[in-house]
């Protein structure tokens, strides 16, 4: 493939890299910044294409490394060392980060909602809930259809109040 049958090849494409950009900045001028920064990256580079590979994958993998490297690049740029005797090291970055701490917390106070449940509303909303239908529940609980259906209901609006401090 000859260099100028590349360099067209990546200005087509450049359309639709706009797309995945967006995906991994979720900022559209970001997103256009990083295309941009991709196809001067692409064109500067096209003689380490390598001919008879996907040109299209080629791109998308130099701005997914390009945006990777920007992204530590800032996060570099957010910490801040303490000089001090202690050697903390701050971090000051304008937003929380969440961790596994809260995702803890939320799901200890489901497994709590849930042992509250009366075990009558509680077993077939956990049968529907693994991905039962509706009609298996019934058959294997031996219950009307419509018992079934009214108990995952109650189920549902019970631990909907249990857990009401989540909700958006």
């Amino acid at each position: 493939m000859s260099q100028l049958a590349i360099q067209n090849d990546i200005i087509r494409l450049s359309g639709s890299m706009r797309p995945f950009a967006y995906s991994l900045t979720k900022d559209m001028d970001d997103a256009k910044d990083l295309v941009q920064e991709t196809i001067f990256k692409a064109l500067k580079y096209k003689d380490k294409f390598a001919e008879g590979t996907n040109i299209k994958a080629w791109l998308y993998t130099i701005m997914r490394n390009i945006f990777i490297n920007d992204y530590r690049r800032k996060v570099k740029q957010n910490t801040v060392t303490d000089n001090t005797e202690t050697k903390f090291i701050l971090n000051s970055t304008p937003k929380t980060e969440h961790n596994l701490g809260v995702n803890n917390l939320v799901m200890k106070d489901i497994d709590l909602a849930m042992r509250d449940l009366k075990a009558e509303v509680k077993v077939p909303f956990l049968m529907h809930f693994e991905g039962f239908k509706y009609q298996e529940i019934a058959e294997e609980l031996d219950l009307p259809l419509g018992t079934v259906k009214s108990r995952i209901f109650i189920a549902r609006k019970e631990l909907q109040e249990s857990l009401k401090t989540y909700a958006v």
